[in-house]
Formats: C-alpha cells, structure tokens, sequence
C-alpha cells in the first residue's frame, strides 16, 4: 500500500481549539510550545489540530483573525520541531459529530454546504505556503451511512475548492460512520495523487469506551478486561446498546480473538481498497478512556500498532491531553514510556 510518508506517528490535540471553552486564557495555555516539544521527544513525526470553526469564524460568517493566528503559531512550532501537521476542521457551520439535532439539516442545505466550501476556501488560501508539512482535513466523522453519496458529492466540491489554492496539498478524506473502516469502500475515488483516506478505530468500543457517559446506556461503573474471551464481549455488547458498534454489530463477521491479527483483519478490506486505489490510508483517530487499566491499555495499543505497521498505516491517537484520553496525563504516567514505542 502507498505509505503516507511524514505522516507514520501521531498525537491529537484535542480540546485546545475544539471542543472546548475559546476563552483568551484557555487557547492561551491549553497547548504550549513546551507540548509540542514533548510530542516531539515521543518519537511522533506529526500532529493532529482539531479546529471548530467557532474558533476561526465569527457568527456571521466573517473572518475571525485571532482562530487564524493559533493556527499559524502551532504550524511554527511544528516547523520548530521538524513535526508535520493535520489540520482537521473538526466542527462546521451546521455539522458536528456529536450533535445529530444540530447537524440534521446539513446534508440538504445548500446554504450551510457553501459556508463549508467557503471555510475551505479560506482556510487553503491562507495555508497553501504550509502545504509541505500541512495535511487538509475536509471534515471530522460524518456520522449517517445513508448521507454517503451526499457527502462524496460535497467532498468532491470541497477537493476542487482546495486545489484552486493549494494544488499539491495532501487532502483526507473520511468516510460515513464516523469515518468508520468498512465505509472506505464507499468514498469516492480519489482526484488526484495527494488524496489520502481516513479511518478512526476505536475497537472494541466497549473496551476503549467504558464507563464513558455519553454512550447510551454505558453504565459509568463499567470494567472490561483486553483482551478477554470473546464470548464475554459479545454478552456484554448485548447490555449496552452503543457498544454493539462497529465488527461487533456485523453479522457477516465472525469474531474470534483479541490480538494483533484482530486488528490487521480489521483493517484488511481497508487497505485492499487503498491498494486498488493507490492512495495511503490513515487512522486520524485512535485510543482507549482513561478509566481502564492502565495494563490492559498498553496492550490494546501493542496489538493495534503491530497491524499498523503491518500495513504501514500511519496514525495519530487521540488525545494529547484530557479529552478523557489524555496520554500526558497523571493516568499514564507509570506507562507513558512504554506506551510511546507503540503510538
């Protein structure tokens, strides 16, 4: 498969300018250069920015220069540290992956689909300059396996927004269902040779999402060992309605370990595809809450780094800090040596 050079080992930077408060204080002191340098000393060649348009936007519509400016300070720290970014538009006018009133009318409103296009159209004008170590993210997990033909259609206007200003830039590109493995065969085919292919793991979700409160019906005292019996996942999947997700809710595949080979099978039809293709496939998202343990942690990311680089899928875990997964944080400081030899 084509290998996403530059683009191999990374970390999220969530919750800085997504997801969280835009306060001057917080976008101020969430991220610093000191992260950026501790990011570098994990071995990672690059970096995640989540951005929520809030952040770079005014109500309006207009162009909020401050967004604009953290933006232009995290790519000068990257430069500074010989690390890579994605710069991933993680909230649009209209759209976000956690939200599904909010997000309801998207895909049929032409309106919010040009302010879209018009965000792009800003965003790659001003960072063309940087195209050689920025990654364009169009959109972060679209939910909704039926908007699949829409979204390609928006994408594709998208892809054509951002040549016009930045001709060379590599563009990722996710699929439907939360830019879910098994929708790679759905995107459209790719443009050109800098479009990449998206993917976001978070199998099995039972085991990375426990006791995560905005699972439905996740019980907030919930503890699943990795791996364990699949016979005990497949029980348990049946209590919590939200973990019935992903290979676990399909029929047609039969489940039968919890190692390495799970995920490289996992991954198989994903990579087939890219093959055929000839574009590099990435894993923009990837990690496990910090409430499990720590031990059974380390080695859910052991076994999904053996098929990543199996396959020489490159990849950014999510998070950085906090987030609920925030390697830097006090939860994995007995592993976090460790734990970097497998990101």
């Amino acid at each position: 498969m084509k290998k996403l050079i530059g683009f191999q080992k990374g970390v999220n930077l969530g919750g800085w300018l997504s997801q969280n408060t835009f306060t001057q204080e917080h976008l101020d002191t969430f991220i610093t250069e000191k992260d950026i340098a501790v990011i570098k000393e994990w071995g990672c060649d690059h970096l995640r920015l989540p951005v929520d348009f809030e952040n770079i936007e005014e109500e309006d519509g207009s162009v909020k220069e401050s967004g604009f400016n953290y933006i232009e300070t995290c790519i000068s720290w990257c430069r500074k540290y010989g690390l890579n970014m994605v710069l991933d538009l993680h909230k649009t006018c209209g759209y976000i992956f956690d939200d599904a009133d909010y997000s309801s009318g998207f895909f049929d409103n032409k309106e919010l689909q040009d302010r879209f296009i018009q965000t792009w159209d800003r965003l790659s004008s001003r960072f063309a300059k940087d195209s050689d170590i920025v990654m364009f993210e169009m959109l972060n997990e679209v939910t909704d396996f039926a908007v699949a033909d829409k979204w390609n259609e928006i994408a594709l206007r998208c892809i054509k927004t951002i040549r016009k200003n930045a001709p060379t830039a590599k563009i990722l590109y996710g699929g439907v269902g939360y830019s879910a493995i098994t929708a790679v065969k759905l995107l459209a085919m790719p443009t050109d040779e800098n479009i990449v292919y998206n993917i976001h793991c978070y199998e099995p979700l039972i085991f990375t999402h426990q006791t995560a409160q905005w699972c439905e019906g996740m019980p907030i005292d919930f503890h699943i060992a990795y791996p364990d019996d699949i016979e005990t996942y497949q029980r348990e999947m049946k209590k919590i309605k939200s973990a019935c997700f992903g290979v676990f809710a399909d029929e047609s595949k039969k489940v039968t370990k919890l190692n390495s080979d799970f995920f490289a099978e996992l991954f198989e039809e994903a990579v087939r595809v890219a093959e055929e293709r000839n574009v590099s496939l990435y894993c923009g998202e990837y990690g496990v809450i910090d409430q499990a343990p720590t031990a059974d942690t380390l080695r859910w990311f052991k076994d999904i780094n053996t098929a990543f680089e199996k396959y020489g899928i490159g990849r950014a875990a999510w998070s950085y800090k906090q987030m609920d997964f925030g390697l830097s944080d006090e939860h994995y400081k007995d592993i976090i040596t460790d734990l970097t030899k497998y990101l």
